[in-house]
């Protein structure tokens, strides 16, 4: 029943602009901390950033900082990450995931939506 659905992925130009988007469904949303994670080629999992069930607190990974925004808006159910300045080393399959009490794993995922940075 729970859900999690990405979009917004896609090719983009080094130094380009995306949005993803993470639809929530099956859950009280809203109650919940939510995480982007993601997964380069040939790599293991990476976290990205972070964002409490109020939306009033977000952490991001230094790989990413200052460049990458989180953000939600509980009232649609949704959850977003704003990626600027994209560099090649950006490229991998971005993943909506919500963290488990523990903070140490997740209790669900989304399918994935592929990020492509490159000339």
């Amino acid at each position: 029943e729970v859900q999690l659905v990405e979009s917004g992925g896609g090719l983009v130009q080094p130094g380009g602009s995306l949005r993803l988007s993470c639809a929530a469904s099956g859950f009280t949303f809203s109650t919940y901390d939510m995480s982007w994670v993601r997964q380069a080629p040939g790599k293991g999992l990476e976290w990205v950033s972070g964002i409490n069930s109020g939306g009033g607190s977000t952490s991001h990974a230094d790989s990413v900082k200052g460049r990458f925004t989180i953000s939600r808006d509980n009232a649609k159910n949704t959850m977003y990450l704003q990626m600027n300045s994209l560099k090649p080393e950006d490229t991998a399959v971005y993943y909506c995931a919500k963290p488990n009490i523990g903070r140490d794993s997740y209790d669900y995922w989304g399918q994935g939506t592929q990020v492509t940075v490159s000339s």
